[in-house]
């Protein structure tokens, strides 16, 4: 083929590469790929990162959750487009540092003392000036003044047909062109860094070295080795979770799909975690004294893990992320709060379940129990609760947070004062039905005063995660118990005793005298106290209900609508007393003095009434109260081990020094011609500066005084 026709074929073949090359390195492509991880980094910051998939259905929906799952949001720092996105970002920064420092670099190198006298007086700062001296002496004079200034300095001999001339050529501020290649480096550093310190090396184990994720369940020493990645993996980030008195060497990389086990050159070993309390109950300290296991020497090195304040072995840095329940010891006994159920105790451990086979509701199907949670302290806001409601509503929606979290703007600006107090111990358990349907319960063990003139236990329930605790109160008697509410719950489902209380009811409220009246009270007591206990029909035709909901429902179907308000008060006051005389007949059974009449007692039976009305939309036939426990506390270290930190420090620290030379150093070119004329030399000087300021208008002024000796204009 002959050189003629193979010169389009080479122009052909190497234009596209050339256009590829010049786009990779324009500024424009940089900055789009900077602009689309920013964007990226935001939605990895506002969206929870490696969630369950259900978690992201339960918040979002189905559809953005298969969007999110689509389009890898809910991994996007190991997400494969972020990952291609990081590495065509130091790809283009990188073509740009290439194509431009050649040229940099022979700038800096070069004074351009070959401009021409003419061309100074195009600059916008130039002056020119006759000296005494000749022009080699004159030179050597503004050379070394320039010089001392700090100034780089460049003498050039001209011969011209006027005589000897002299250049002066100087520059300053070189370090603002080291700045851009500073700052370009830097952000090459920082991805670089970022891509060593995140998902990609853990990623192309599982690409290249057939890692996959572990989504089972059981025994970490039973996972496979295709689960597991060697202790010598240069990166990872993950969490271990070791109880108190036991050790583990083995850390869990979370991923979208499941979990990687990542083994450590050591094993931790947690002898005791502590927390320090404020006055107020908040903690002030969270620490753990571990002992670290080294598998290679076998040295047992003592160390102290706080928050903030890691231990660092073999390039693995520990941290003190959190902590968890370790498995703790928990005896709960169980309250029926329908008829027909039996008190019973079970025990169990924390993360474990318990089959219920007795105890429950004649009739009702087969439930487990399972032990979520257990907190020793529980530091609540009881600011408001001496002016807290006792409307039947206020007890069914109770959240000890209300006072804080219903506020707008900073979370300290709040409307009353703050009063945060340790209200003691509680337990968390889930009760589930044969369909594998759960409820959360969440039962203090302690009472609390909550103003409703007697201190109450609070009994919390949800249906789901996402739903805040609404809780029951059930009054304590005057032994602090909650056996005195159970004796009158049990009295009310015991139609014998409500008859009982009725009879006693009327004859106490009306006139020997008058039978009658005794008889029609006795009967609308009866009513009223039937409906109540759910033992009647609350409209004609309708379903089975109690409490004061059956009690509105019977007064709206059988009263015309201008009497219902003082009807519903007569028939409140004739529940009221008829409960009394049933709570009087029910200590009287159990061989308990009468109640004395009095504002505790008052306080006493108006909570219990709401409570007994509220125990009709209680979800389940028993409440399980903590009665002991034994607390094993676990810690939660996250492990790391980051080879990328330092690249990203240094890129850091570029980024800084680079942006600081870009911003605050002007790069100045000086140039004085000095051509002989009979007595001296002619001074012609011109000043070149990257950016137009008032500083170079004084400095300029400043060097036409220094080196022409003229005043400033």
């Amino acid at each position: 083929m002959s050189p003629t026709a193979s010169e389009p074929l080479e122009r052909t073949g190497t234009s596209p590469m050339r256009a590829v090359v010049e786009l990779l390195s324009s500024m424009r492509f940089a900055i789009a790929l900077l602009s689309v991880i920013c964007i990226a980094s935001v939605i990895g910051t506002v969206l929870k990162q490696h969630e369950p998939a259900v978690n992201y259905v339960n918040q979002f929906g189905p559809f953005w959750a298969d969007v999110f799952q689509a389009l890898q949001l809910n991994a996007v720092y190991s997400a494969a487009w972020f990952l291609l996105i990081l590495a065509f970002l130091v790809t283009s920064v990188s073509l740009c540092i290439a194509r431009n420092t050649p040229k940099i670099i022979n700038d800096l190198r070069s004074h351009k003392e070959n401009l021409r006298e003419q061309a100074l007086q195009s600059f916008h700062h130039r002056a020119q000036g006759d000296l005494p001296l000749a022009p080699e002496a004159a030179a050597h004079r503004v050379g070394g003044a320039l010089a001392k200034a700090g100034w780089r300095v460049k003498l050039q001999r001209r011969e011209g047909p006027q005589g000897t001339g002299w250049m002066v050529a100087a520059r300053a501020g070189a370090a603002n062109k080291l700045g851009y290649l500073a700052a370009h480096s830097a952000i090459v550093l920082v991805c670089l860094g970022g891509l060593l310190d995140g998902d990609l090396i853990v990623r192309a184990q599982m690409w290249f070295g057939g890692k996959t994720p572990y989504v089972g369940g059981g025994m970490i020493a039973d996972v496979p080795a295709r689960h597991r990645l060697p202790d010598t993996n240069p990166t990872y980030r993950g969490n271990l979770m070791v109880a108190e008195g036991t050790q583990s060497g083995t850390a869990i990389l979370n991923q979208s799909d499941g979990i990687l086990l990542q083994e450590l050159p050591f094993s931790i070993e947690l002898k005791k975690f502590m927390v320090e309390y404020y006055s107020t109950g908040m903690p002030k300290l969270f620490a753990s004294d571990i002992i670290i296991h080294d598998r290679e020497t076998g040295q047992a090195l003592p160390a102290r893990v706080e928050v903030n304040h890691p231990a660092r072995h073999r390039g693995v840095e520990i941290y003190q992320s959190s902590f968890e329940d370790g498995g703790s010891t928990v005896r709960l006994e169980a309250l029926p709060l329908q008829s027909g159920g039996k008190r019973f105790e079970v025990e169990g451990r924390i993360g474990g379940n318990v089959a219920l086979s007795r105890g429950v509701t004649e009739g009702a199907e087969q439930m487990t129990l399972e032990f979520t949670a257990l907190r020793v302290i529980n530091v609540e806001n009881m600011a408001g609760a001496g002016g807290a409601s006792t409307s039947g509503a206020d007890v069914r929606a109770v959240d000890l947070r209300q006072s804080i979290e219903s506020r707008l703007g900073a979370a300290n600006k709040t409307t009353t004062k703050r009063e945060l107090r340790n209200v003691g111990p509680s337990i968390s358990y889930k009760l589930r039905d044969a369909a594998g349907q759960a409820r959360e319960f969440n039962n203090y063990m302690l009472p609390m005063e909550l103003g409703d003139g007697v201190p109450a236990f609070l009994l919390g329930m949800r249906e789901t995660t996402a739903e805040s605790f609404r809780y029951l109160r059930l009054p304590v008697d005057e032994q602090g118990g909650m056996e005195g509410f159970l004796r009158l719950r049990e009295a009310l489902a015991d139609p014998q005793l409500r008859a009982q209380a009725v009879r006693r009811y009327a004859a106490i409220a009306t006139d020997p005298a008058k039978p009658e009246l005794a008889e029609q009270l006795a009967a609308s007591a009866a009513r009223a106290l039937d409906l109540f206990a759910g033992a009647l029909l609350a409209t004609p035709g309708g379903k089975v209900t109690g409490g004061l909901q059956a009690i509105s429902d019977f007064t709206e179907s059988n009263v015309p609508e201008a009497e219902r308000a003082r009807a519903g008060e007569v028939i409140v006051r004739i529940l009221n007393g008829s409960l009394f005389e049933l709570a009087q007949l029910a200590r009287e059974r159990a061989g308990q003095p009468p109640m004395q009449p009095g504002e505790r007692t008052q306080g006493f039976m108006n909570q219990a009434v709401l409570a007994l009305s509220d125990l009709h939309l209680y979800p389940a036939p028993m409440a399980f109260q903590l009665k002991d426990f034994k607390q094993l506390q676990a810690s939660v270290f996250q492990v790391t081990r980051s080879p990328g930190r330092n690249i990203v420090y240094l890129g850091c620290a570029l980024l800084i020094l680079g942006i600081f030379a870009m911003l605050y150093v002007r790069e100045r070119r000086l140039w004085v011609w000095l051509a002989p004329r009979e007595a001296g030399s002619r001074a012609s000087m011109a000043l070149s500066t990257n950016r137009r300021t008032l500083d170079a208008d004084r400095e300029f002024d400043r060097l036409r005084t220094q080196l022409l000796e003229q005043p400033n204009a």
